[in-house]
């Protein structure tokens, strides 16, 4: 086996110069950036010193003057806080109902003869608003009976219903409330 000669840089090659010139302007620059740092913070601690005295020779307003200049301002945030909490209990309110208990007794009530179009829940006096359609007078009357046996329910009340004349079936479309119980 013969022996393997390495040798770099390769003869004829100028490497050394090459080497030594990106070293000696990569120095360069590196002072060069030093330097520009030296003056930069310098110049921000002579800012700093100008302004802390600056700051000292301003005189103090009266502390009348400060209150009067605050205070609608200070009342403007207090109610603009009281908004922000009012919205932020509301939404407590909402998020503690029973709702899991509502939607369960509504499921256990409803029929295939009876379609839910919408549910309107107010929170805040505890009433629920219910439209639907029923597929005739007694599955409707049926469907009221049934709320009202509910114990999460009470005041149920028929609020108006319309026949539909222009469905063949003659569907009854209506609108009740309920008073939600807020024990249950």
């Amino acid at each position: 086996m013969s022996r393997l000669k390495l040798s770099f840089p390769y003869p004829g090659q100028n490497i050394r110069g090459v080497d030594l010139s990106l070293l000696l302007a990569g120095l360069i620059v590196l002072l060069v950036v030093f330097y520009q740092f030296q003056r930069i913070s310098e110049a921000s601690g002579d800012w700093s010193t100008r302004v802390e005295k600056l700051e000292k020779e301003q005189p103090r307003p009266a502390a009348a003057t400060t209150r009067v200049r605050t205070s609608p301002r200070g009342r403007e945030v207090g109610q603009e806080i009281g908004k922000e909490l009012e919205k932020a209990n509301a939404i407590l309110r909402q998020i503690n109902l029973p709702w899991e208990t509502l939607f369960d007794s509504i499921e256990h009530i409803a029929t295939e003869d009876i379609a839910l179009l919408s549910l309107q829940p107010n929170v805040t006096n505890r009433t629920l608003r219910i439209r639907g359609e029923a597929r005739n007078m007694a599955v409707l009357l049926d469907f009221v009976e049934a709320m009202e046996r509910e114990v999460i329910f009470e005041k149920v009340h028929l609020v108006n219903y319309k026949i539909k004349q222009d469905n063949p079936y003659r569907p009854i479309d209506f609108l009740l409330t309920a008073v939600w119980m807020a024990g249950t």
